[in-house]
């Protein structure tokens, strides 16, 4: 199969590119950076260098794909009203070029606010409150019904392992600034979680089963408390994991206290999927910060 890949070289692209080659699959990957595109071309991927505002470039790549897999997006939070614009014109662009054909688009969504206090399933609807600003699932849904064949991977809050850079460094960062690993109020909210090489995986079997739904969890461990992971945090770095006020917290507070435990019984059933990465409080204890 040909695939045509957006982020291909980021923390969660990077991974489906290499499990996609590994598996005989071919990759041309959409990259914004020389330097890291030479890890995509030594994988034995193609390089497509541009942005994801470079619309001709895309609708042009997806048209030439048997797939296409968007696991790009521009993680600046100081303009991430932009970054959710400029995800949904993406998928738009992306799913005109696929329109009638039945090839598949697989998006990447999360699961921020789906259903804070349960397990959310894959069949929960996505967060559609008016400040949810991320529409990547909607914008895919819509494209179904003009004959575009698109699911969306949902990935947990916390995509692990060796160099991470996402929202656990940021808690990581906030601890040595203020000498306490901190959780919010009583810290029972809960982070699913994920091993990127685990959510690799899932990409490349819903291509391979078909795309058959509308959408997959890669969720590992459905849901570790806040608390857990602020002590294995001081733990490692030899501080006080101690409560603190969602002030604490800063831009990060809603976040930070957010709920997000989800299953993925429904995905590991249908694609035959079974995560076998180590967990995320293993990986907080290993890591060299």
């Amino acid at each position: 199969m040909q695939v045509f890949l957006t982020g291909a070289t980021g923390w969660v692209g990077a991974k489906v590119a290499a499990d996609l080659i590994a598996a005989g699959h071919k990759v041309t990957g959409l990259a914004r950076d020389a330097h890291k595109a030479q890890a995509l071309i030594a994988a034995g991927g193609e390089v497509v260098s541009g942005t994801l505002d470079d619309h001709h470039l895309l609708f042009d790549a997806a048209s030439r794909a048997d797939a296409v897999i968007h696991t790009a997006f521009n993680h600046d939070f100081s303009r991430f009203a932009d970054s959710c614009l400029q995800d949904s014109r993406a998928i738009e662009v992306m799913g005109e070029a696929l329109a009638g054909s039945q090839r598949p688009l697989l998006v990447t969504s999360g699961l921020a606010r789906i259903a804070e206090g349960r397990l959310a399933t894959e069949r929960d609807k996505p967060a559609s409150r008016a400040d949810f600003l991320r529409r990547s699932e909607q914008t895919a849904q819509a494209l179904v019904a003009r004959g575009v064949r698109a699911a969306s991977v949902r990935l947990p809050p916390t995509v692990h392992g060796v160099g991470d850079h996402g929202f656990i460094p940021f808690l990581i960062a906030l601890a040595k600034e203020t000498g306490v690993s901190a959780w919010p109020g009583e810290g029972n909210n809960r982070w699913a979680a994920v091993h990127r090489l685990d959510a690799a995986k899932v990409y490349r079997l819903a291509l391979e089963s078909g795309v058959t739904q509308a959408v997959y969890h890669a969720v590992a461990e459905e849901g570790i408390a806040m608390r857990e992971i602020a002590i294995a945090i001081g733990n490692k770095l030899g501080l006080p994991a101690e409560s603190r006020d969602v002030d604490h917290f800063g831009w990060f507070a809603t976040f930070a206290a957010a709920d997000m435990a989800a299953s993925s019984k429904q995905t590991q059933e249908i694609l035959g999927w079974q995560p076998v990465e180590r967990d995320l409080l293993t990986d907080l204890a290993d890591a060299a910060w």
